[in-house]
C-alpha cells in the first residue's frame, strides 16, 4: 500500500471521527513526513551511453527505464562529475571537492586513511539524520578500504550508514576473473569465467553443477546462448564439464574451489548491521556468489519493505556497472534478441563493448525490478514500466559516477580523453532526478551542474539548510530551485573536477601501468590486478621481466618505463604518459584544463615535472558535441595568440580556479575537522593510536603510515590554532 493511500485512508477516518465527536478543530494534523530519497548510481556510465539525453547512437544499449525515469523527470544534461570513483563518491556524500577532502583518485590498497572519506565528516547519512532519516547503501562503497582504515569492516557504519549491504573488496572495485571457472580449468582456459557450450573452445554442453553445500545437479545445455556451465555459474555454482553428479551425492571433486572470486559473480560481501554487528560473508556462502548487478537491488527491496512507516529514508543503490572486468551478465537480464556472447574472449578490446552494453542493459532492467518491487512503479499488462511519479512518496535521484571507460565510450565522444581524465568525455555524466516534488518532467536543465550539487539537494529534499547546518566550506549549490522552478535561471555561474594521486605512505605512488597495447602509461590503476583487468602491463613493484624479454621490471614512474626502453629496447615505441593529476574549471563558454605530469624529455633521456594549461571552447550540441579533442586547444599557439574574448575568459578561469585553491587551508593537528587545534585533538588522536595497532588514520599527520608519537607532537606544536 503506497503512503499516498494510506494518507487518504486516513483523510476519511478523520472526517468520520469529526462527525461522530463533533471535533471542531482542524489544525492538529501532525506536520508532513519530507520524501523518502532513492539514489542510484552508475559506474562508469557517462554521457556517451545515453540516447535519453540525446547521445550514443545506433550503437547505445537500450535503457528503456531510464529512459522512461528520464522522461517523467528532470535531465540535467550539463552535470559534471570527478574523473574516477572514489573521488566523486566522496563529493556527492560530502559536498566538498576534492581538494579539500584530499579523496583524490580512486582508492586503492596503499592509499592512506587520510584520502578515504573522514568519520568526522558530515555525509549524507549525517546530515539527513536531522531529519530523522534512516540510511541504507547497497553494492559498491569505494569511500575507503579496510587496510589502511582504522575502522577496517565497520567503516560503512562509521560514516553514518545505519545499514551496509555490499563488497568490500581489497581494491573496491570487481576482482579479476577467475579463468580457471572455479578451478575446473588448471591451466585458466576460461577468458569470461565460466564454461561455454560445446561449440565453443573447451566447453561442453552438459556437466555436472555443484553448490556451495555440495548438492549436485546434472545440467545439459537446452540452447548454445545460455549453456549449461552458464547457468550453473548464474546460479552461484561450479560447473564440471563432461562430468556426471557423484552417487552418492555430497562428494565434491579435488579440483573445484569455492574460495575463488570471479569478476562480477562471486564477490567478498560484507553486512554492516542496523545493531553494530559486521558480518563478513565468504564465496563459500550463496549470499557471496550472486550476480553485482541483482545482489544490491535485491538487498535494497528487502530494506526498503522493512522501513517503519513513520519515519523517511535513503537508499543509495550502487551498481559496479559498467566497470570492468566486463562479463557476460545473467542471461535472464537480456533483452530478447540479445547478441549470443558465449565463446567470447573477454580480454578483447571489440568483444568488450558488446559486453559493456549487455551489462548497462542488465542493469537497467534490474532498476526496474528496483521501482516495481518498491511499490515505486507498476508493470503493464504488456510488462513495460508504468512509473507516476505523482503517486509516490519517494524522490529518485539517478547519476553516472564518472565518464565511461575510453575502451568503451561511444563515439563521437573521445576515447583517448574518457575515464580518469579531466576532459569532457571524463567527467560530463547524467543526472536524472524525479518524483513528486518535480514541476513540468520531461524537460531538460541545460545550466551548470556539480555532483556536489547533490548533497544538497538531498537536504533541500528533507528540509535542511546545508549551508547553515554543515559548519565549513562545501562546494554544492542549490538545486531544488530547478526541481520546482522550469523557468529557473542559472545558479552555478563555474564548475570544476580534479584528480590526483592518494596519499601513500611516505610519498610512494601507483605503480605505472602501460595501457593500449603499449601506446600509453597510467598510474591510475591502482593495482596490478587492475591494471591487467584493464589490458594493461604492469611495470610497477612486482614487474618481472628483463632486458631479454624487453620488460617490464619495477620502477616508480611512467617517465622511468621510458628511460628504461629507450636504453634497453631503443626499437619500441615509447607510450605517452597521462597525466599524475588534472584539473579543469569552466564558465558557460569556456573550459580551462590543467595537468601535471612527470614527463619524459626525449633530449636528456631523463623525467621532467611539466604542467600544461590548455583553452576549450564549449558545445554540447545533440548529437554530435565538440568536446576537446586534441587539436582543439585554443591556447596552442601561446595566450598572446587568443582573441579578446579568448583572453578575459582564461583570465578569468585563472583567477576564480586560484580562490578555490587559496579557500583550502592546512591545518596540521586538527584531525576532526572542527577548524582548531585543541585538547579534542589529542583525545582522539590517542583514540586512533590504539586502533589497529595505531597504523593509518585521520590523525597521521607527517603522511607515514602511523598514528603514533611523530603526530601528537604535531597537535602540540600547534595547540590553539585556528584554521577556518
Amino acid at each position: 500500500m503506497t503512503r499516498l493511500y494510506c494518507s487518504k485512508l486516513l483523510a476519511v477516518a478523520l472526517v468520520g471521527s469529526w462527525f461522530t465527536l463533533g471535533v471542531s478543530s482542524a489544525n492538529s494534523e501532525p506536520a508532513k513526513q519530507p520524501p523518502n530519497i532513492l539514489f542510484i548510481i552508475m559506474d562508469d556510465v557517462g554521457m556517451d551511453q545515453m540516447t535519453s539525453f540525446g547521445y550514443g547512437g545506433e550503437t547505445a544499449a537500450a535503457m528503456p527505464i531510464v529512459d522512461q525515469l528520464a522522461k517523467a523527470g528532470i535531465r540535467f544534461r550539463n552535470n559534471w562529475s570527478m574523473p574516477a570513483c572514489s573521488p566523486s563518491r566522496a563529493v556527492f556524500f560530502e559536498g566538498r571537492f576534492p581538494m579539500r577532502s584530499n579523496v583524490l583518485g580512486a582508492l586503492g590498497p596503499d592509499d592512506l586513511a587520510n584520502s578515504m572519506v573522514s568519520p568526522f565528516d558530515i555525509t549524507a547519512p549525517k546530515l539527513l539524520k536531522k531529519k530523522q532519516y534512516e540510511s541504507g547503501l547497497f553494492g559498491k562503497f569505494h569511500l575507503g578500504l579496510q587496510g589502511n582504515n582504522p575502522y577496517g569492516y565497520s567503516m560503512v557504519k562509521a560514516l553514518g550508514w545505519d545499514y551496509f549491504y555490499g563488497w568490500l573488496d581489497e581494491t573496491g572495485d570487481p576482482q579479476s576473473i577467475d579463468t580457471t571457472a572455479g578451478g575446473v580449468a588448471k591451466s585458466g582456459t576460461y577468458s569470461c569465467g565460466y564454461v561455454p557450450g560445446a561449440s565453443h573452445a573447451n566447453g561442453a554442453d552438459s556437466g555436472a553443477c555443484y553448490a556451495v553445500d555440495n548438492a549436485c545437479q546434472n545440467l545439459t545445455t537446452t540452447t548454445q546462448a545460455n549453456p549449461a556451465g552458464r547457468i550453473c555459474r548464474d546460479s552461484g555454482g561450479i560447473f564440471e564439464p563432461n562430468a556426471e553428479c557423484p552417487s552418492p551425492s555430497g562428494t565434491l571433486p579435488a579440483n573445484i574451489d569455492f574460495s575463488l572470486m570471479n569478476g562480477h559473480f562471486v564477490s567478498p560481501l560484507v553486512i554492516n548491521h542496523q545493531n553494530g554487528k559486521v558480518e563478513k560473508v565468504l564465496p563459500t556462502d550463496i549470499r557471496a556468489r550472486v550476480y553485482r548487478g541483482t545482489a544490491p537491488v535485491t538487498a535494497a527491496i528487502d530494506w526498503i519493505k522493512s522501513r517503519p512507516k513513520d519515519k523517511p529514508w535513503m537508499a543509495s543503490v550502487s551498481f559496479a556497472t559498467d566497470h570492468t572486468p566486463l562479463q557476460q551478465p545473467p542471461y535472464d537480464l537480456l533483452p530478447s534478441g540479445s547478441v549470443d556472447t558465449n565463446g567470447f574472449d573477454c580480454t578483447d578490446s571489440i568483444a568488450r563493448r558488446v559486453l559493456s552494453n549487455q551489462m548497462i542493459e542488465a542493469m537497467d532492467k534490474e532498476i526496474g525490478r528496483l521501482l516495481v518491487d518498491t511499490g515505486l512503479a507498476k508493470r503493464n499488462p504488456d510488462n513495460s514500466l508504468n512509473y507516476e511519479p505523482k503517486k509516490t512518496d519517494a524522490m529518485i535521484v539517478l547519476v553516472g559516477d564518472n565518464g565511461t571507460l575510453g575502451g568503451v565510450v561511444k563515439l563521437p565522444f573521445d576515447p583517448s580523453r574518457a575515464k580518469g581524465s579531466s576532459y569532457q568525455t571524463g567527467v560530463w555524466v547524467p543526472l536524472v532526478v524525479a518524483g513528486p516534488l518535480v514541476i513540468k518532467p520531461d524537460r531538460n536543465v541545460e545550466h551548470m551542474t556539480n555532483i556536489a550539487d547533490i548533497y544538497q539537494l538531498f537536504g533541500e529534499i528533507a528540509g535542511i539548510n546545508v549551508h547553515k547546518d554543515v559548519p565549513w566550506i562545501i562546494d554544492s549549490k542549490a538545486m531544488m530551485p530547478y526541481v520546482k522552478n522550469p523557468n529557473q535561471p542559472t545558479i552555478r555561474t563555474w564548475n570544476f573536477n580534479q584528480i590526483d594521486l592518494n596519499k601513500q605512505a611516505n610519498g610512494a605512488i601507483n605503480g605505472p601501468c602501460v595501457m593500449g597495447g603499449g601506446s600509453s602509461c597510467s598510474h591510475i590503476p591502482v593495482s596490478k590486478s587492475v591494471c591487467e583487468d584493464n589490458n594493461g602491463v604492469w611495470w610497477g613493484e612486482g614487474a618481472t621481466g628483463s632486458v631479454a624479454t624487453g620488460g617490464p621490471v619495477p620502477v616508480t614512474h611512467c617517465c622511468e618505463v621510458n628511460v628504461w626502453l629507450h636504453d634497453n629496447s631503443p626499437s619500441t615505441t615509447l607510450p605517452v604518459i597521462n597525466s599524475q593529476a588534472s584539473l579543469a574549471i569552466r564558465n558557460e563558454d569556456y573550459k580551462n584544463v590543467r595537468t601535471y605530469t612527470k614527463n619524459y624529455d626525449p633530449s636528456t633521456n631523463a623525467c621532467v615535472d611539466t604542467q600544461t594549461n590548455e583553452l576549450y571552447k564549449i558545445d554540447q550540441a545533440v548529437p554530435t558535441p565538440k568536446l576537446d579533442k586534441d587539436g582543439d586547444d585554443l591556447l596552442v599557439n601561446g595566450f598572446e595568440a587568443l582573441t579578446a574574448t579568448e583572453k578575459a575568459n582564461y583570465s578569468a578561469l585563472d583567477k576564480r580556479l586560484q580562490a578555490l585553491q587559496k579557500g583550502v587551508v592546512q591545518c596540521d593537528g586538527d584531525g576532526n575537522l572542527d577548524g582548531v587545534v585543541n585538547e579534542q585533538d589529542l583525545a582522539e588522536w590517542q583514540k586512533f593510536s590504539q586502533r589497529k595497532d595505531g597504523l593509518s588514520s585521520w590523525y597521521d599527520f607527517n603522511l607515514d603510515g602511523l598514528t603514533n608519537e611523530a603526530d601528537k607532537q604535531i597537535i602540540t606544536y600547534n595547540m590553539g590554532k585556528k584554521c577556518q
